[in-house]
């Protein structure tokens, strides 16, 4: 009877080693998924900005739309600074001007090089 009962014993083991084994495996998958996820997210995200930039650089009225929602929109100094937008506390009674590069990108640079 014993030696039934260390068979068990081994067999339930081994299902235990086979069932964290196979989290171990969804856990990766899950990861890779995630980690393909969020690249293909930052890849739109790169691809819709320099159309963006693109537009705002042909169409002077597009840039100035965008320019107000981007003022609207971005809260974060650093982030403002890299559109030539004032911090929200100080308001200026001109358009800020854009750092460096072309004014009508607002200092940015397209992916093309333009």
């Amino acid at each position: 009877m014993a030696d039934i009962n260390d068979k068990i014993s081994k067999l339930e083991e081994q299902l235990k080693q086979a069932k964290a084994q196979r989290q171990k495996i969804e856990a990766r998958k899950r990861a890779a998924d995630a980690k393909r996820s969020r690249a293909e997210d930052t890849r739109r995200k790169i691809l819709a900005g320099a159309l963006v930039l693109e537009m705002m650089e042909r169409d002077e009225t597009a840039r100035g739309r965008f320019m107000e929602r981007l003022d609207a929109y971005l809260t974060r100094p650093d982030d403002r600074a890299l559109f030539g937008l004032q911090d929200h506390g100080a308001q200026p009674n001109t358009p800020p001007s854009p750092p460096g590069g072309s004014p009508e990108l607002g200092g940015c640079v397209t992916e093309n090089g333009k």
